[in-house]
């Protein structure tokens, strides 16, 4: 496993108008318990706002929580964002409610893995970790 120079950084965000946060916090807390420095954005973010958040903190990975139903518009916004502002090297990963068809739907349009509730914590931290490792000159 790489050595990083510094913790990988990661931002976990709820989109849209889904106010349900307790899984977002759980994920949060997991990053960092793995060594990772996490910034949460809170309620009901925009994809604009997240994307801006993400350029602004120089993350290497964004995590979406979404329970809505919105995954199939908010990911592809996400995505979009991404690539405008040459973004092209930071990890869009997330879970929440989101049926396996719809993921590999995402995961085609370069959405990274995605993960359904009850996933253990530490899949989703080594699966960052790994990420990161291999795309982010760590």
């Amino acid at each position: 496993m790489s050595n990083p120079k510094r913790p990988i950084r990661v931002l976990v965000a709820k989109v849209g108008l889904d106010g349900h946060d307790r899984g977002a916090k759980v994920i949060a807390t997991a990053l960092r318990d793995a060594g990772m420095e996490v910034i949460y954005t809170g309620l009901r973010q925009t994809p604009e706002m997240v994307v801006n958040a993400a350029l602004q903190e120089d993350v290497d990975a964004i995590g979406i929580s979404i329970l809505s139903g919105a995954h199939m518009t908010v990911f592809p916004k996400v995505v979009q964002l991404l690539k405008e502002k040459g973004m092209n090297d930071v990890l869009l990963t997330g879970g929440g409610i989101i049926p396996e068809d719809d993921m590999k739907t995402l995961n085609d349009m370069g959405v990274g893995k995605l993960f359904a509730p009850g996933t253990p914590t530490g899949d989703i931290a080594s699966y960052i970790a790994e990420w990161t490792a291999a795309n982010r000159n760590f």
